[in-house]
């Protein structure tokens, strides 16, 4: 019996070149998609990478496993949790965009 309090941590896309692709691209993803343009390429790897852990802990509760669904998964757990993650530090920060 898995135990939700705890989410495990895969390493899916394995390799650093990988993780830092994909924190990449879904970096600049959740960028374009929360109305921020993205946050230059060292922002957008960050808020990938946060992003990715923040997805793979969402999505590790609600027992899904489609981060282990290879790179395109990875891609899609990692934008989701770059969002939510770039929506939290828009409600502490108070920052409004406008568009």
């Amino acid at each position: 019996m898995q135990n939700y309090l705890s989410a495990a941590i895969v390493l899916s896309p394995g390799g650093v070149i990988m993780w830092i692709l994909v924190g990449l691209i879904s970096g600049w993803l959740a960028g374009i998609l929360m109305k921020g343009g993205g946050y230059g390429i060292i922002g957008d790897l960050i808020v990938g990478l946060v992003g990715s852990f923040v997805g793979g802990i969402l999505f590790g509760f609600i027992g899904s496993d489609a981060g282990t669904t290879g790179f395109l998964g990875s891609i899609v757990v990692s934008v989701i949790g770059a969002c939510v993650f770039i929506f939290i530090l828009r409600v502490i920060s108070g920052r409004r965009v406008v568009h």
